[in-house]
């Protein structure tokens, strides 16, 4: 999994009216108290992201999703004697980028830490770490919470710090035969520890910062950010049936839906810090403190990375509502599908239709598509250029909304045929002929009495299910405004004779 969540659980305080609940990290309380009371769960995180690298944080091997076992493992990652650890520099300026994308203070000398703990995939007996003095501290990570539809409400959780690691193995466990087999490819692969504080007070703020760090992260390119949130129902079931809440790192079985314990943390003193003694403190520069003499490319530079740094996501929003107009929840789902702003922008610049009409359809029609075939943005056999023409069509009067969807849909079968081309052979164009028009109306009038006779009553909004219907014998060939100004006319006509009658 390249990125997951560990924490520390708190247990449920005995002899008093309030209880205590660690979700991911410090506490949270009950106001009723008791068994069967109303729990608020009070949310800090510790998130290990996978640093996207070629190679691993320490050594030269290469980091592979999915390759055959112990196929990636130098000896360094398998601890043998006399082998030493060598920093990866790529890896050190993905922490940074990070680290500036959340508003922390960089460390412009850190250290490395050994965490000493004993667990199979660990054959060395301990895990290199930045405990004590992290590559960047005192950030804040800002979210938003979307509450119904149409509310979002800002929030922000202060990060505590950023710290450099290395992963450990894999223990796949065989319980048909009562065995366990190591995997150490994952051995020595870089991560990042972010450690926020407990700031959050549910799951839905939980999971609303965890997608913004998640987005952060794909947008920096500094890290994959695959994850899953959960974990507050689990530990409210336990308590409620008066069972208490270990101190444990657990893991996320996505067989089951369930976290699953991995290993107990009852004690930190257990951990036995200690300086890493193979490794120098890391010194990174700005542009004031880079000495004349040393090679740029061989050292970390904090304002060269903070130049090259993207636009974030929230920046992103911003700017999608200022400059377009569009509503602030349209510009999170946008921004939340890859590729989609990048789509969306694209298809305004080649355009007549404005950019609120755009939304729509890319909103309710295109992303439709994509989610009813289970595809991404890049993976769309429809272009930015085929939406523009199509959206360009419907803007001149050629064709209806509808038969813009019809359009869409035929497209979307990857023919390799223009709107225009999908037009003339589906014969979708507006039927423009005026008397043609009349002619289909009053046929509609005609078939429709019931109808008809609602309006004669006064009730005018009937007007609208015979434009449906006129719709239906044109295949969607008409324009609404014009048919409807069609069969008022007419329809008027017959109100006024039968008042004279």
């Amino acid at each position: 999994m390249a990125l997951r969540m560990s924490g520390r659980w708190a247990r449920a305080l005995e002899n008093t009216t309030l209880c205590r609940l660690t979700v991911f990290g410090r506490s949270a309380r009950s106001a009723a108290g008791g068994r069967g009371g109303r729990w608020e769960a009070v949310v800090g995180l510790e998130v290990h992201a996978q640093l996207c690298s070629n190679s691993k944080l320490f050594s030269g091997s290469q980091v592979q999703f999915s390759a055959p076992p112990n196929s990636l493992v130098s000896f360094l990652d398998a601890s043998l004697p006399g082998t030493l650890p060598v920093l990866n520099k790529h890896c050190v300026e993905g922490a940074v980028k990070t680290a500036l994308a959340v508003n922390c203070t960089i460390n412009k000398k850190s250290t490395f830490d050994r965490k000493h703990y004993f667990y199979a995939d660990l054959p060395v007996g301990y895990q290199i770490t930045q405990q004590r003095c992290p590559i960047a501290v005192n950030g804040n990570l800002a979210y938003n919470l979307c509450v119904g539809k149409n509310h979002v409400i800002p929030k922000s959780v202060r990060i505590k710090q950023i710290q450099l690691e290395q992963d450990s193995g894999k223990s796949l466990h065989d319980d048909a035969r009562t065995q366990t087999l190591i995997d150490l490819n994952r051995a020595g692969v870089g991560l990042i520890e972010i450690v926020m504080e407990p700031d959050m007070c549910c799951g839905d703020e939980a999971a609303a910062a965890v997608r913004e760090l998640q987005l952060i992260l794909q947008t920096l390119g500094t890290s994959q950010g695959n994850m899953a949130d959960y974990e507050i129902q689990r530990q409210i079931e336990v308590l409620e049936n008066g069972g208490k809440i270990l101190n444990e790192t657990r893991a996320f079985d996505y067989k089951s839906g369930q976290t699953i314990s991995m290993r107990d943390k009852e004690g930190k003193q257990d951990y036995r810090f200690m300086p890493e003694p193979n490794l120098p403190p890391l010194i990174i520069y700005d542009n004031e403190t880079l000495p004349s003499h040393v090679n740029p490319q061989q050292v970390v530079n904090i304002d060269c990375i903070h130049e090259q740094l993207p636009e974030l996501p929230n920046v992103k929003r911003t700017r999608l509502v200022e400059k377009y107009g569009i509503l602030v929840e349209h510009s999170f789902t946008l921004v939340n599908e890859d590729g989609l702003v990048q789509f969306f922008e694209s298809v305004v610049e080649q355009t007549q239709a404005s950019p609120k009409k755009v939304i729509g359809w890319i909103i309710n029609d295109f992303l439709a598509l994509l989610k009813q075939n289970n595809l991404r943005v890049n993976q769309s056999p429809i272009r930015p250029t085929d939406m523009s023409e199509v959206l360009n069509l419907l803007e001149n009067g050629f064709i209806s909304s509808s038969a813009a969807k019809q359009v869409l849909v035929e497209m979307w079968k990857g023919e390799g045929k223009t709107a225009t081309q999908v037009v003339e052979l589906k014969e979708l164009g507006l039927i423009k002929d005026q008397k043609k028009l009349e002619q289909i109306c009053q046929c509609v009038i005609e078939d429709h009495p019931a109808e008809v006779s609602e309006i004669q009553q006064g009730n005018w909004k009937v007007v609208n299910k015979l434009i449906g219907q006129v719709q239906r014998a044109t295949h969607g060939r008409t324009s609404p405004t014009l048919v409807k100004a069609i069969l008022e006319k007419k329809l008027s006509l017959k109100v006024h004779h039968r008042n004279q009658d």
